[in-house]
């Protein structure tokens, strides 16, 4: 499911190219990049909108039997809303030392009785080579 977020990823114009794909029994049933930009809202990162599409296919805001597979690391933000919707694993490829949320910076599971799995640097050096080839092109 990796290889399904970084192929989506690959195709994000004009934002951080990161993608979250949410899976239940083997099955896709949301995927969603980051469109902060393009829809000029700050909570439009790709994980927000694969859970908002998840709970509306599953009419249930609880995805305790869903996992995410996302190319970056989530930002406390999109882990905060990841731990809350009770995914039962979140598997990420890049790492992020600046405001990583599940590990790398501060692991927000910590704050509260989390049961979420958290599995790093999934197919993290074809993340990495997306996120740099975006950065070197804006700056």
């Amino acid at each position: 499911m990796m290889e399904r977020a970084i192929e989506l990823a690959k195709k994000v114009n004009g934002e951080i190219p990161v993608a979250a794909v949410i899976v239940k029994d083997g099955e896709v049933i949301s995927s969603a990049v980051n469109s902060k930009e393009k829809d000029s809202d700050v909570t439009a990162h790709a994980e927000i909108l694969a859970i908002r599409a998840a709970e509306k296919k599953l009419n249930n805001w609880r995805l305790e039997d869903c996992e995410m597979y996302v190319t970056l690391e989530p930002c406390p933000m999109c882990a905060w809303a990841i731990i809350q919707s009770r995914l039962k694993a979140v598997y990420f490829g890049s790492y992020d030392l600046q405001y990583g949320a599940l590990g790398s910076k501060i692991d927000l599971r910590t704050f509260c009785n989390s049961k979420l799995k958290v599995y790093g640097g999934i197919m993290e050096e074809k993340c990495d080579i997306i996120l740099e080839k975006f950065f070197q092109v804006i700056r």
